[in-house]
C-alpha cells in the first residue's frame, strides 16, 4: 500500500476519532452531566444523619418525619394488607416484603418478613378479598394471584394470569383494580419498549385492563409511555397517573405530566407530548392533519418539570387532615439522569379542589439532592386518614413516616 494512502486512511481515522469524542462530550455535556446522583453512593446514610444531627430533609411546619424501615434494598411499591402490615416490593432482589407495625414504640417497624421471593423484578401489587384475600403481583413479564396468609405473612400457590411483555427500557408493572362499579376490573400498566419509537407489540407503552382472572386482556388507553404508578381520585373516582416524557430532546423538553386516564383515549406518545405539542424530531407526517389535537389525542393534566421522573401519587383525604389539604395531590418526584443540572428528588404538594381543578403548587418535602449528591429518591407515597404518610426511597433503602398535628393517633 502506498505511503500517501496508508497516511490518508490514518488522517481519516484520526478525524473520525476525534470527532465521534466531540460528539460524545456534547452528548455528554447536554444529557448526561447530570447522572451522577442517580448511580454515586450517597456521600452519607440518611439514617445516620437523623440519628446524629437531625432531618436533613426540608418538610412543612407543624410535621414530623422519620425513619420508619431501612436497610431494605430499592424498596418501590407499598400497599397496606388486610390487618395492618405494609407489604413491600423490592424488584431488585425479586420479593415482596412486609413490614410489621411498631408495637415496641421505638418508631420502627418491628420485623420485616419476606412474603415471596424468585421473581422477576416485582412492582406492581393489589389485593382482592372476597371470601379470601388474594395477592396480585405484577412482575417484568406476568401477573400472577397468590393465596395471602396474613398470619404467615406468606404468599402461597402462585398462579399466573396474564403474559407480559418482557425487556426493553422500562420494565416496572404497576397493577391496580378499578373504583366501584368496575372493582373487578385490574389495570396493568406497561411502559415502552424504548425512548420513542414506533411498537411492535400492541401491549406497550399503554395501559391494559383485564377481568380479575385475567382473561378477556385489552387496551384500556394508549400513547403512555411509561405510567408507572396510578391513583383513584377520591370523589370523582377518575384514574390519575404519572407519566415520564421521552428524553434528548434538551433540559427542559418534554415536561413529565400527570395524566387523568380515561377508557378508550391516546395520550400522544410518541407523537405528541405535554399540551398536544407535535414531536416533530421524531414524527415529519403533517399531511393529513394537525397530527397533535383533541379529541384524537389528549393533552396532559398537570405539567411536571421535565425528566423530573414523577412516580408515585396520592390523594388527601378529610379524615383527619385539616381543609387545606383536603383533595390536594402529592407526587414524588424520584429525580433526573439525563439533564446537565439535576432536577426533582423531592415531594410536590399539588393544590386541588373537589373536582381535581389546579389552584397553585409547592413543594412538600425537599433535600434529597444537596450539593449534587443525592442522599435519597423518594419512589411511592401511601397517605392515610389521620395524617399519616409513608414514603419509600429506592436509594436510601428506606421507608419514611410522616405525621403532624393533623394526626389523630
Amino acid at each position: 500500500m502506498p505511503i500517501i494512502v496508508k497516511r490518508l486512511l490514518i488522517f481519516l481515522l484520526v478525524l473520525g476519532l476525534l470527532y465521534g469524542l466531540a460528539w460524545a462530550a456534547i452528548f455528554y455535556n447536554n444529557n448526561l452531566k447530570g447522572v451522577w446522583p442517580v448511580f454515586t453512593e450517597p456521600n452519607e446514610d440518611i439514617t445516620e444523619v437523623i440519628n446524629t444531627t437531625g432531618m436533613p430533609l426540608s418538610i412543612p411546619a407543624g410535621f414530623n418525619m422519620s425513619v420508619f424501615a431501612k436497610g431494605l434494598v430499592s424498596p418501590r411499591v407499598m400497599l397496606h394488607d388486610p390487618v395492618g402490615n405494609i407489604l413491600v416490593s423490592i424488584p431488585s432482589e425479586g420479593k415482596v416484603v412486609a413490614l410489621t407495625p411498631d408495637k415496641n414504640g421505638d418508631g420502627l417497624s418491628d420485623e420485616t418478613v419476606t412474603v415471596v421471593s424468585d421473581l422477576n423484578k416485582p412492582n406492581g401489587l393489589a389485593f382482592r378479598c372476597r371470601d379470601k384475600c388474594e395477592l396480585y403481583i405484577a412482575e417484568v413479564n406476568q401477573v400472577a394471584i397468590y393465596d395471602y396468609d396474613s398470619k404467615a405473612l406468606k404468599a402461597l400457590n402462585k398462579k399466573k394470569i396474564i403474559d407480559l411483555p418482557g425487556g426493553g427500557n422500562h420494565t416496572s408493572r404497576t397493577i391496580m383494580f378499578m373504583p366501584y362499579p368496575n372493582e373487578d376490573k385490574l389495570l396493568i400498566s406497561v411502559g415502552s419498549s424504548c425512548n420513542v419509537c414506533h411498537e411492535s407489540d400492541w401491549r406497550r407503552a399503554k395501559i391494559l385492563t383485564a377481568n380479575y382472572d385475567g382473561t378477556e386482556l385489552k387496551e384500556f388507553a394508549r400513547g403512555l409511555r411509561n405510567s408507572v404508578f396510578m391513583t383513584i381520585h377520591l370523589v370523582t373516582g377518575d384514574i390519575w397517573a404519572t407519566e415520564m416524557g421521552r428524553d434528548l430532546l434538551g433540559d427542559d423538553t418534554p415536561p413529565d405530566e400527570i395524566n387523568i386516564i380515561k377508557e378508550g383515549k391516546n395520550y400522544g406518545w410518541p407523537i405528541c407530548y405535554g399540551e398536544n405539542t407535535h414531536d416533530t424530531d421524531f414524527d415529519k407526517n403533517t399531511y393529513f392533519r394537525n397530527p397533535c389535537m383533541e379529541p384524537f389525542e389528549v393533552p396532559a393534566k398537570i405539567l411536571l418539570p421535565a425528566h423530573s421522573a414523577p412516580l408515585g401519587l396520592a390523594f388527601i383525604p378529610e379524615e383527619g387532615w385539616p381543609e387545606e389539604y383536603w383533595y390536594n395531590l402529592l407526587v414524588a418526584y424520584h429525580g433526573s439522569w439525563n439533564r446537565s443540572t439535576p432536577t426533582g428528588y423531592k415531594i410536590v404538594r399539588y393544590k386541588l379542589d373537589e373536582t381535581g381543578k389546579y389552584l397553585g403548587e409547592e413543594d412538600f418535602i425537599s433535600g434529597w439532592l444537596k450539593d449534587g449528591n443525592a442522599l435519597g429518591r423518594p419512589a411511592d407515597i401511601m397517605i392515610q386518614p389521620g395524617g399519616v404518610i409513608y414514603i419509600s426511597d429506592d436509594k436510601a433503602g428506606v421507608i419514611y413516616k410522616v405525621t403532624g398535628n393533623t394526626s389523630q393517633q
